[in-house]
């Protein structure tokens, strides 16, 4: 099979890796897999990423930990009431599965092998999304370990109703869920 040209960028490169690990795991994302996803073939794959597959997922995992980080955490952080922060978030989230069509690209990487190979960098984005949530319910006038509680059952709620939309192939459980969570996290604040 004759080699494909090189003609992506890195960064156009790993966006369509995204994809494709969402899809099908760090495991299911075979060699033919990439290099149809991305339009590459071998060598140039390799060049782009010479460590090879667990390289490109690290890039892809880098990659979401920005957008978290600008789309999610940074909203989270504006001085905005606690309220319209938690709104842009659910708003956000939703886009970000696709309305619950598509599935979280963290929970995906933490199964199987890969676990052990990205959890640091999992936990990191993870921590990163809580510890902002959390603070938004503190602002709120939640004592602190009731909003870390709170952060953490949000996260549980939202990565369930995905599973659930995704297993029942309904996406309602996933849009009540994204509806209801800034009021429930909300729930006896005294600043909302």
């Amino acid at each position: 099979m004759p080699e494909k040209k090189q003609t992506k960028s890195r960064e156009e490169t790993v966006k369509r890796l995204v994809g494709l690990f969402r899809q099908y795991g760090y495991e299911g994302a075979t060699l033919t897999r990439i290099s149809e996803a991305t339009d590459l073939g071998r060598a140039s794959l390799y060049h782009h990423f010479p460590g090879g597959k667990e390289e490109m997922a690290q890039a892809v995992l880098e990659y979401m930990e920005q957008w978290m980080e600008a789309n999610i955490i940074e909203p989270l952080q504006q001085d905005s009431s606690p309220g319209d922060r938690l709104q842009t978030m659910s708003a956000t989230v939703n886009r970000l599965y696709s309305e619950g069509n598509t599935p979280c690209l963290l929970a995906v990487l933490t199964l199987g092998d890969s676990h052990t190979l990205f959890q640091q960098q999992v936990k990191a984005a993870l921590n990163g999304w809580l510890e902002a949530l959390a603070q938004v319910l503190i602002d709120a006038e939640i004592e602190p370990s009731e909003a870390r509680t709170r952060a953490q059952n949000a996260i549980l709620q939202i990565q369930g109703a995905l599973i659930l939309a995704r297993g029942l192939g309904d996406t309602t459980p996933f849009q009540r869920t994204l509806e209801q969570l800034p009021e429930m996290l909300l729930s006896h604040a005294k600043s909302v």
